[in-house]
């Protein structure tokens, strides 16, 4: 009768895993919520005060700007993804809801994963070229070493400026999001294999 009475007051593997989604899904969407932020008011600085996008002078643009394009794109989309998964939680634990299958569940959270491990890529794809970039500029110029390389009458395209290290500030902020976002990722799939959903009671 004690067992029974414990197990009865256990919490079924279905509200469980409706914890995990919504304890996961909501961490995973603050997270890049907050430091995936940064980017967007930068780049909104410096449209307003320089009316061209950051860096639009220099010669790696065109591939820095397609990877930092991909990578804002999968922020956004990890984000409404992590938002899906309070979504599910709410379905997990409403009981006139149908519950979606172990399978589905298990493919929602790898999409998740995945997209987190792509945008990580290109977020380090982004700041080894800007750090390369940057110490390329640093290494050519006749004080090599110096903080701000900005000579009088030199071209646009060697100066670096505050603007760059703000860049590389936003890029890494927006990578620790990504980074959260793997890890919650990850303890959700592992919770998922770990508590698969019940299967729905047939009440006579």
């Amino acid at each position: 009768m004690l067992e029974e009475l414990t197990e009865s007051l256990k919490p079924s593997k279905t509200e469980t895993l409706a914890k995990a989604f919504s304890r996961w899904g909501r961490g995973g969407f603050w997270a890049l919520v907050v430091m995936g932020a940064l980017p967007l008011v930068i780049m909104a600085y410096t449209l307003v005060f320089t009316g061209s996008p950051a860096g639009s002078s220099r010669s790696g643009l065109p591939l820095v700007q397609f990877f930092s394009t991909v990578g804002l794109a999968l922020v956004v989309f990890l984000t409404l993804w992590f938002y899906r998964y309070t979504r599910i939680a709410k379905r997990l634990q409403d009981p006139a809801a149908s519950k979606p299958s172990e399978v589905s569940l298990r493919r929602t959270v790898w999409t998740g994963v995945i997209a987190a491990s792509t945008a990580i890529l290109f977020s380090m794809l982004v700041l080894l070229l800007e750090v390369g970039t940057l110490l390329y500029y640093f290494m050519s110029a006749p004080q090599a070493g110096v903080p701000t390389v900005q000579t009088t009458g030199a071209a646009v395209t060697t100066w670096v400026s505050a603007v760059d290290m703000m860049n590389l500030l936003s890029v890494i902020l927006t990578l620790g999001g990504e980074i959260f976002a793997l890890i919650f990722g990850l303890l959700l799939l592992f919770r998922t294999i770990q508590a698969p959903v019940e299967p729905a009671r047939v009440t006579n």
